[in-house]
């Protein structure tokens, strides 16, 4: 849904070189760039990546019709279709999604933190607009910074391996997902997934665990 919607499809180093050709004469794929390490050692090229996803997102085209239709109203049932909607970046919301309908499983592009983790939490990432150059995808100075204390800033965005990424919005919105949940004791539940894959199962095992807490019906979706 989100490459019908005009943005890069970064499954697979092809999907990847072909969206940022800068990367593949470095030889570097999304797994590699989406290190949380990069950010203490060298995090111009991996804050370039991101703010290119996040220009993306907001300069693609208007989010697909598949969006709106993936959608439900506050209440719970009868009739009613709704999801996780996992999204990083912000497609579900530019179609008028509340965001209390929505768990960003893994962080959000339009969110920051601060890397010296000072206590500010989770701020906007509009205070945090990069430049880059796209010839060599890296970020171009001054780069984004705590507006507390001033260190170094990156994405809220949980990478590989990441250790430091701050969940609390995350998590905020899943319990607040779960305590929808439990007001389907007593409806009939469908499960959908959409293009979720294999690569990285987090939604494929969420929908898959609902599916049979709710002895209902599971819809995978994945093209080919």
């Amino acid at each position: 849904m989100g490459v019908d919607s005009g943005l890069p499809d970064f499954r697979g180093r092809n999907g990847f070189w072909r969206a940022y050709p800068p990367y593949a004469k470095l030889g570097l794929d999304f797994v590699s760039v989406a290190n949380p390490r990069w950010f203490q050692e060298d995090p111009s090229p991996r804050l370039g990546v991101f703010t290119a996803i996040a220009w993306g997102s907001i300069a693609g085209q208007f989010p697909t019709r598949a969006f709106r239709f993936c959608g439900g109203g506050p209440s719970a049932c009868p009739g009613e279709l709704s999801s996780i909607r996992p999204t990083s970046t912000g497609n579900f919301q530019r179609t008028g999604f509340d965001l209390n309908q929505v768990v960003e499983v893994h962080g959000a592009i339009g969110r920051m933190q601060c890397l010296s983790e000072c206590g500010i939490g989770i701020f906007p990432s509009e205070r945090s607009r990069v430049e880059i150059d796209t010839s060599t995808m890296r970020a171009v100075e001054t780069l984004p910074t705590c507006p507390d204390c001033g260190a170094l800033a990156r994405p809220n965005i949980l990478m590989f391996g990441d250790r430091g990424w701050d969940d609390s919005e995350t998590h905020r919105q899943a319990t607040r997902f779960h305590s929808w949940l439990r007001s389907l004791e007593d409806c009939r539940v469908v499960v959908i997934e959409c293009g979720a894959g294999t690569a990285i199962p987090t939604v494929r095992l969420a929908c898959e665990d609902l599916a049979e807490r709710f002895g209902g019906t599971l819809v995978r979706i994945k093209p080919p």
